[in-house]
């Protein structure tokens, strides 16, 4: 069939190319790849909303204005045959439908301009690790990290510019806001609260200070963001409803959206397992090396800074001598500015508790840095790929790669040198499996967020999500605003383990050797998209997909 359909297209084109015009209703000309790169174009112009006073326009009469285009866009996508397309093209069209998706079930359902006043966060002090924000996050943020200072006539234009957007977005904000998630409400309040502070940090900067323009920018912004603080205290004792978006939805998203073949069940199942193996696995760790030196920490900073050089050291020495993949010349550069410093024990979260001990799982972790430099720096061919994929799509991707190689790295050798080591790693699972797990229960609203944030606190070992709350206020509050991506640094772990499996097994069945490096770096080659498409990509086939792909 598929046969007769391909020579039926041809015979369409050549008809066309003898002057024949086909009848109206017929099938039309053989559509192509370069369609597909046009429709995202326009899609991604789409996306970005008109503005109303100068601010990204969220108001709901806009949105319901605007819906027939996006269905229109939406039936152009899903009239392309794209059957006999090569696999990478096929995916890059699956991306393109999940973006559109996602836009689709944040309108009807997630609407995080009308249920989460985190999603006006509008200051940006850094970069994130992952290829966008994480979380819902609005089109006219300020990035002060995008910004050299002191700044030339052209870049101080522009970041007058994203100031003087605060102030409208802030008032449309007070109008857009009318839902009824009462957690989503009160843990958002900080968000806007920690931006005023940080507004007032900004002035403090020499090359801000002696600027008047700039200046009288920032206090604008500020004024306007207390005004919205307070706003929404006073409104927050009206707010009752539940945060969570339920299970339904939920695993709708997760398919449709983050194309995880999972549900809510499987989710909790796999994390349930994956928190189990951890804590055995760190007994069993604990009781190997129960005759070797306890870990001691980096007590002082000249500690520390000789800690985290051996560290970084060791760990790209490890990936290129070991040939678990091909090193970059930026990866080095990509490390180097989150090494991290010392922090003294009492003020330490848990991540900085761990890399006190050792850093290496966490610089494993910071895999992060050098998928984002190699974004920056060899920018993919696939125009649908080059950039950051909408709506965290790409949680399955960096945050379970980023999992992922800690304990692949750990049993493929990089802790040869001090074993105990490997007891932070499971400890790191743990609190990753605890976290996401807590998080499925409030999106099913079976518990509150406090309530999660509990099984992420008690099931973390050694007590160590104890220490400093401010940690796992800001990750529960992140999970709930969006949804799968608690889960999805197991998840995506467990979908990369699979893919890995599946590439191995495919490498068995061709008699051809399995090299980690090739692995890894077709992984890498790939870009930052959900793990279940490259896995089609690497392998050829869509088995694991098939029953969301309908």
């Amino acid at each position: 069939m598929k046969k007769l359909a391909s020579v039926q297209r041809i015979l369409i084109v050549i008809i066309a190319l003898l002057g024949f015009q086909p009848v109206i209703g017929q099938a039309s000309p053989l559509h192509n790849y370069d369609e597909l790169v046009n429709l995202f174009k326009e899609w991604r112009a789409f996306e970005t909303p008109p503005l109303k006073d100068g601010a990204p326009d969220y108001t709901a009469e806009t949105f319901e204005k605007r819906w027939p285009e996006f269905k229109e866009l939406q039936a152009k996508l899903l009239a392309l045959d794209v059957a006999d397309w090569p696999v990478e093209q096929q995916v890059d069209w699956n991306i393109v439908k999940a973006e559109m998706n996602g836009y689709d079930f944040n309108q009807r359902v997630l609407k995080p301009w009308v249920r989460d006043p985190a999603f006006y966060k509008s200051l940006w002090m850094s970069r994130s690790d992952v290829p966008a924000h994480e979380g819902p996050t609005h089109h006219g943020t300020t990035e002060i990290w995008t910004y050299e200072f002191p700044l030339d006539k052209t870049e101080k234009a522009r970041l007058l510019g994203d100031l003087s957007i605060i102030p409208s977005l802030n008032e449309q904000a007070k109008l857009n806001l009318t839902g009824n998630a009462k957690e989503l409400w009160i843990a958002g309040i900080r968000d806007i609260q920690i931006q005023s502070e940080n507004l007032k940090q900004l002035l403090q900067w020499p090359h801000i200070k002696k600027n008047a323009d700039l200046t009288l920018a920032i206090k604008r912004a500020i004024v306007s963001t207390d005004s919205l603080v307070v706003w929404l205290q006073n409104e927050a004792p009206s707010k009752t409803g539940s945060s969570g978006i339920g299970k339904e939805n939920y695993t709708w998203y997760l398919q449709n959206v983050h194309l995880v073949p999972l549900t809510w069940e499987d989710e909790v199942m796999l994390l349930k397992r994956e928190l189990a193996r951890a804590w055995s696995s760190l007994k069993l760790e604990e009781h190997r090396n129960r005759n070797l030196p306890k870990l001691t920490d980096a007590s002082s900073p000249e500690m520390y800074a000789v800690l985290a050089e051996k560290s970084a050291q060791s760990l790209l020495t490890f990936l290129e001598k070991d040939d678990m993949l091909t090193v970059k010349d930026y990866f080095a550069p990509a490390l180097r500015p989150h090494m991290g410093k010392f922090i003294p024990a009492e003020k330490r979260n848990f991540f900085w508790i761990v890399t006190h001990y050792d850093p290496r799982p966490l610089y494993s972790h910071f895999y992060h840095w050098f998928e984002l430099a190699r974004m920056d720096t060899e920018p993919h061919k696939s125009k649908i790929r080059r950039g950051p994929l909408l709506y965290n799509i790409f949680d399955s991707r960096n945050e379970g790669t980023a999992t992922a190689v800690e304990e692949m790295f750990m049993h493929a050798g990089l802790y040869e040198d001090n074993p105990r080591a490997r007891e932070l790693v499971y400890i790191m699972i743990a609190q990753r499996a605890a976290r996401g797990l807590g998080s499925l229960y409030a999106h099913a609203n079976e518990m509150s967020m406090e309530e999660a944030g509990s099984i992420h606190s008690e099931y973390t070992p050694r007590g160590w999500m104890k220490t400093e709350k401010e940690l796992l206020l800001f990750e529960q509050h992140l999970y709930l605003r969006q949804p799968g991506y608690g889960s999805s640094y197991i998840t995506g772990k467990y979908l990369l383990e699979n893919a890995m499996a599946e590439f191995a097994k495919m490498k068995e069945a061709r008699k051809e050797p399995f090299l980690m490096k090739d692995f890894f770096d077709q992984l890498n080659a790939i870009g930052n998209i959900p793990i279940a498409l490259g896995h089609w990509q690497m392998t050829g086939s869509n088995e694991h997909l098939k029953h969301i792909m309908k």
